[in-house]
This record gives C-alpha cells, sequence and structure tokens, in this order.
C-alpha cells in the first residue's frame, strides 16, 4: 500500500495563501517571479495530469554549468531549488498523476523535484532517440557514455492513483526523431492521454496543443525555435540539413 503524501509546512502555507481565482499579495511574496506567474496562470484551476519539462541546469564539478552543454545558452536555465520551489501542489487534483522529463545525469534532481512537488515516484518511461534508419541518434551529449536516450518520470499522489486500463499494457518505451534541442516526442501525449485522466496541465510547454492547458514562455501558437535546428518535426523554417 502507498504511503500517505502529507504536504510540507511550506506547501501547506501556500496553497492557504494561494487559494481563490485571485492570488493574495501575501502568496505571490512568497514565491519566486516564476512561481508567481505559474500561480497566477493556474488560479483556481486544478488538473489530474501534469506534464512537465523544466530547463534544468548542468553543473560541472567546480560548481559552474558545464561546458559541454552550451546549447543552454539558447534558452533560459533554472536551478534546482528554483524548479523545486514552484508551487505545482497548487495545480494538482487531490488524486493525480505527474510526468516529469529529466536528463540522465540528473535523475537524482529529478526525483528530489518530483518529491517536492509532493508526489511519489513509481516508474519510468524510456525516450530513445533514433536516426531516420531506426539505429540510434548519437549526436546527444555525454560525459561518461553518448547519451541516446532520456527518461520521463512518473510519480502518484492521492488515493487510487492507479493508472487507467490502457497503462497496465502500455510498455514503458518510446522511440522517436529528435526535433529541436531539449523539445520532446509528440508521441507522449498520445500515451499521456490514454494512460491519465485530465485535465492535462503541460509546464515549460513550446507551443500549444489540443486537449492540453499550456504554460510557459514559449507556450503559445507562435512558438518557432531561434537556432538552426533538425529538419525532423521542426516548426522553424531554419532547420538544419544535418538533421535529416
Amino acid at each position: 500500500m502507498s504511503k500517505r503524501l502529507v504536504l510540507t509546512s511550506s506547501e501547506t502555507s501556500q496553497v492557504k495563501l494561494c487559494r481563490g481565482k485571485q492570488p493574495s499579495l501575501a502568496c505571490l511574496r512568497m514565491l519566486s517571479p516564476v512561481g508567481a506567474d505559474f500561480m497566477a496562470f493556474v488560479r483556481d484551476r486544478s488538473f489530474g495530469t501534469i506534464l512537465a519539462d523544466p530547463p534544468w541546469q548542468f553543473q560541472n564539478r567546480t560548481g559552474k554549468i558545464a561546458p559541454e552543454h552550451k546549447r543552454l545558452s539558447r534558452y533560459g536555465t533554472m536551478t534546482l531549488e528554483d524548479i523545486k520551489s514552484l508551487p505545482v501542489v497548487h495545480a494538482a487534483a487531490d488524486t493525480a498523476h505527474l510526468y516529469l522529463w529529466v536528463p540522465n545525469a540528473l535523475l537524482p534532481d529529478g526525483i528530489a523535484v518530483l518529491q517536492a512537488w509532493g508526489f511519489e515516484y513509481k516508474s519510468n518511461i524510456v525516450w530513445h532517440k533514433i536516426r531516420k534508419d531506426g539505429g540510434s541518434d548519437g549526436r546527444g551529449v555525454g560525459f561518461y557514455f553518448r547519451n541516446v536516450t532520456e527518461l520521463l518520470l512518473f510519480g502518484v499522489r492521492g488515493k487510487n492513483a492507479r493508472t487507467l486500463r490502457p497503462g497496465r499494457t502500455q510498455v514503458n518505451y518510446l522511440k522517436s526523431r529528435k526535433r529541436e534541442h531539449s523539445r520532446k516526442p509528440d508521441e507522449q501525449y498520445q500515451l499521456i492521454e490514454s494512460c491519465s485522466r485530465g485535465p492535462f496541465l503541460e509546464m515549460f510547454a513550446r507551443g500549444e496543443r489540443d486537449k492540453w492547458t499550456s504554460w510557459g514562455n514559449q507556450a503559445d501558437e507562435s512558438y518557432e525555435p531561434t537556432w538552426k535546428t533538425y529538419a525532423n518535426h521542426s516548426r522553424s523554417g531554419d532547420s538544419a540539413a544535418a538533421g535529416d
């Protein structure tokens, strides 16, 4: 039997102060600017399923942003503490699912964020990045191994939080070709919609999607990457021919 999840005193204070359609000034003062924006966006809505792809910050042993991740300069990143402090508990229904993308190197951080947001880790889905011919796409980064996979952590909160019937036969594996840097495969949405209950919220979304409420500074229909990217599935007219 799953243990009962208990809110921390900080989470309880956030929920009490941030109830209602208009977040109080005291509520907003507790939060970071990003957290306050999220709180104002969510208002009094609650979601049965939350999908998040945070802008993780990689660091090397000196505590500096790792030089091998120069692509991170293409968009703003957040510290682990800033990600953990987001008031996601306020957006989650009493019984809810969380799908959280995390790079292989930051798996412990991903578990920490999942728990800070009020969820209990249960499983994960592996995304295998492939070439046009179906082989592994080895153009990824990695200090110890060349990464061709990424993890989508799955967590639950509340009672009777099991996946829907299709989830009980769904394998925890996706394969698809890359899109622009850090963008995740569209195949995830059909899988999530078949396995989890709505309403659906996507955090740090790129563009809009039917059936989903999208939040983030790229969460609108006008989203296009501003750098050269792969031709496959890209919304950019300036894609890299090498991506074929």
